[in-house]
């Protein structure tokens, strides 16, 4: 299990905290987050219990204002603090409730949240594999030939899961799942190489090129 203090990438935190990229990057240049949770040394990075914080932030802007909802995160900011060295599946049994007069806010369903997320990108993690004698390298799921980032689109695409499987027999529902969360924690950066040899087993079906229209004017 992970320690609490483990620092994650800003994709990672995203995948774990269920917002997106931005909102992450939000939160560490509006100082939204602590110090401590986030490190700006060689490239940032984020405290894994710092979901916790952005999760409640943005999941429950349309019930607190942006006062309370930052009074909670600076009070549960300093009981995480105390626990870095410990295991995430322990914070779970702790005490997350804050109180300011009338108001009481417990961040519980958070810290659960962000501990069964983050078992499941470790899960996805250790799934996949690189060899470069594999095609060519790519990340694939362990113990087949399949690569992650064809699954990840054809998920993204919104094809059913059983027509995945039907494809790629060695998969199942979770080795789907655990690619999509490996893929969106990790993004392709860059344009993706070109190769003008024709995969194994393609066939050309016609030798002519058709002709590039003029634009009109």
């Amino acid at each position: 299990m992970s320690a609490a203090g483990e620092m994650l990438k800003p994709t990672e935190a995203a995948v774990v905290a269920r917002v997106a990229l931005r909102d992450v990057n939000r939160v560490i240049d509006e100082r939204i987050l602590p110090e401590g949770f986030f490190s700006l040394d060689d490239g940032r990075r984020v405290a894994a219990t710092a979901c916790t914080l952005i999760s409640f932030y943005f999941d429950s802007a349309k019930r607190l204002t942006a006062e309370e909802r930052l009074f909670a995160i600076r009070e549960v900011a300093s009981r995480l603090h105390r626990f870095r060295a410990r295991a995430l599946a322990s914070l779970v049994e702790e005490d997350w409730t804050v109180r300011d007069e009338f108001l009481t806010i417990d961040l519980a369903p958070f810290v659960r949240r962000t501990k069964e997320r983050l078992e499941r990108l470790s899960a996805a993690q250790k799934m996949v594999v690189s060899d470069p004698e594999v095609l060519g390298g790519l990340p694939i799921v362990r113990g087949t030939r399949v690569p992650v980032y064809d699954i990840a689109a054809s998920v993204a695409a919104g094809i059913p899961t059983n027509r995945i499987v039907a494809a790629y027999p060695s998969l199942d529902a979770d080795k789907i799942e655990l690619a999509a969360i490996y893929a969106e924690a990790n993004p392709v950066r860059g344009r993706p190489r070109t190769n003008d040899e024709l995969p194994k087993g393609a066939v050309i079906v016609a030798d002519q090129r058709a002709p590039r229209r003029r634009k009109a004017g």
